[in-house]
């Protein structure tokens, strides 16, 4: 469970690595080929045995893929990953490629005159092929499925991942297995579609109200299934992970197979077949239309109800968000006292705060690992520490602290920027736009159907109104006791996702200066009916989730407006009111202190 602080990136081993792809690629007749960071399932966090761009290239970026052509080997990366992947590359061998301004099409007919380039059709989705055989038209470069290459020079390669499943209570849940299956067979009956193909591991964890290990920090299980439209499911996950605890938890209408009866499955089905074409391997789609299936487009029928939590979802995470800040207030309190009598580095501050939740004595796993960033390390977005990267935490700079966890009742994501002595006026500054940012994310109310990229403006304005700006979305999504970045929800100018009500959501607008500082400010938020007003419109609005105090020391109190003050002020207090039962005599006073009005 803790942490790990070793180095996962190895720049030095890049050029071999390469090198040997190369060669392997020439012996196959290939120009090229595409190495994603995904995996079958196609979820952002994939296990080790899947790490594959990160051992060619180095990068540990959670998004990315590179283009290994013969003369160039393109790493594209988005602004999140612009200044991480300079330390992690090789750059004599890789070249960093800004994504998505620069699409892989273009690039890959300016680099290469004619060829075949190759590509796993296990690991991109019929979309991406797609994009990229439209992009490649009127050249003399051609794509064509064959085997992974990588994994053929890949000697080591883990095994593949075997954590034991675990079955989530119908408490926490909210419905059963039965009841989902049940209600989503219906849609499929209405659309006229015999079955649906699953392949998200977040999806097939929320069916089955099962957990599992099969990656870090995400309790979620590798496999597949195939929904009927009489409401009976196929589920395809190795039977090693499957105790008797998980299997008594699954209903008759679940018939259990091996990983291995998957592909011939998809090529017994008959009748109309809806494929997520955005998140569904290429292969499922090809092997069912091989097989005389219909395939029929469509959005992976788990996707809106999972992501729209229903009232016992809601109230776990609640609950766990109220356990989640006792134990950063206390972290907080710790922080502010030990931070300048010196000797502090990242690593004994990401300890540190791992042992305040592990202190709650129902943590099953941090969200994902600590990004802690003291001083310039604040401005890398998704900063890991390690032994080597390790910084002293000084005075007189800014520390931001991205971190979250799991707990059986709900998944948390909270980042502070607190300020270590006195980072100066200009910190101070960009510190009261960010925050300006989140306060009208959290004040917002729209009409029903408005997406995530129509609010994603809100968090910038006052950081554009001062020529600055943030490379990464405003908002992802977060599962409950699943993924701590869940689809298809965002708060972004690319989300075109109508927000309902059930669905969480980051609010983290961020201001990151390279070499100096990083500032991001982050709660978790909650999709709700607004209470009715003026013409008693249908409106939506945010509950916040996350309730832990804002760096009074950095806040510009001159520059809020008198609403956004009320809005702090109101935070404020109803941290204290939340929180003081839950905390140490120590940290409770700190926290009083903390959350004094403007």
């Amino acid at each position: 469970m803790f942490q790990s602080f070793e180095t996962t990136s190895d720049p030095s081993a890049g050029p071999g690595r390469l090198a040997r792809l190369r060669d392997h690629l020439r012996g196959e007749g290939l120009a090229g080929f595409l190495v994603p960071r995904a995996d079958v399932h196609q979820g952002e966090y994939v296990a080790a045995r899947d790490e594959r761009l990160q051992w060619l290239t180095g990068f540990t970026g959670s998004a990315g893929f590179a283009v290994v052509l013969p003369e160039v080997a393109g790493v594209f990366i988005d602004g999140r990953y612009r200044v991480q992947v300079k330390h992690q590359v090789d750059l004599a061998a890789y070249t960093p490629v800004p994504w998505p301004e620069v699409k892989p099409g273009p690039w890959i007919a300016e680099h290469l005159a004619e060829g075949v380039v190759g590509f796993d059709p296990w690991l991109h989705t019929a979309d991406e092929v797609a994009r990229l055989e439209d992009a490649l038209k009127g050249s003399h470069v051609t794509l064509k499925a064959v085997a992974n290459a990588v994994d053929a020079v890949w000697p080591d390669q883990p095994a593949p991942p075997a954590g034991a499943a675990f079955p989530h209570p119908v408490t926490l849940a909210g419905e059963s297995s039965e009841a989902k299956r049940a209600r989503l067979a219906e849609g499929l009956r209405k659309a006229g579609q015999d079955a649906a193909v699953i392949t998200l591991p977040d999806s097939l964890c929320w069916l089955l109200n099962l957990r599992g290990a099969d990656v870090p920090r995400n309790p979620i299980l590798h496999g597949f299934a195939i929904l009927r439209s009489d409401g009976t499911v196929d589920a395809f996950i190795a039977a090693e992970k499957l105790g008797d605890a998980a299997r008594a938890a699954l209903d008759a209408g679940v018939r259990l197979h091996g990983v291995e009866a998957f592909e011939p499955a998809l090529e017994a089905l008959s009748g109309s077949v809806r494929i997520d074409r955005a998140t569904a391997p290429l292969a499922v789609s090809r092997i069912v239309e091989a097989a005389g299936g219909t395939v029929v487009w469509g959005d992976d029928p788990c996707r809106l109800p999972k992501a729209a939590k229903n009232a016992a979802e809601v109230q776990g995470m609640r609950e766990a968000h109220l356990r989640d800040g006792a134990a950063v207030v206390e972290f907080l309190c710790w922080l502010d006292s030990a931070a300048p009598k010196g000797g502090l580095t990242e690593i004994d501050v990401v300890t540190a705060l791992e042992g305040y939740r592990r202190a709650t004595n129902v943590l099953h796993d941090i969200s994902f690992d600590t990004i802690c960033g003291a001083g310039p390390n604040g401005a890398i977005m998704h900063y890991r520490v390690t032994q080597e990267t390790n910084r002293p935490v000084r005075m007189d700079e800014l520390l931001l602290v991205d971190s979250g966890a799991q707990y059986a009742d709900g998944t948390t994501d909270i980042t502070r920027t607190v300020a270590i002595g006195d980072p100066g006026e200009e910190a101070r500054d960009c510190y009261t736009r960010v925050l300006q940012g989140l306060i009208a994310i959290s004040r917002a109310r729209w009409p029903r159907g408005i997406a995530g990229r129509d609010l994603d403006a809100l968090a910038r304005f006052h950081l554009w109104v001062a020529g600055q700006d943030f490379d990464h979305g405003t908002g992802h999504g977060v599962g409950a006791f699943l993924s701590v970045h869940e689809g298809p929800q965002r708060i972004s100018r690319i989300s075109e996702v109508p927000l309902e009500p059930g669905m969480i959501l980051s609010n983290e607008p961020g201001y990151y200066r390279e070499g100096a500082f990083g500032i991001r400010l982050e709660n978790l938020i909650v999709v709700q009916e607004a209470p009715k007003l003026g013409d008693n419109r249908d409106q939506l609005c945010f509950e916040t989730l996350t309730f832990a105090p804002f760096d009074r020391r950095l806040i510009r109190a001159d520059r809020l407006s008198p609403d956004e003050r009320d809005w702090l002020d109101a935070y404020h207090a109803g941290v204290v009111a939340r929180l003081s039962a839950r905390l140490s005599d120590a940290a409770r006073d700190w926290l009083a202190a903390a959350c004094a009005p403007l």
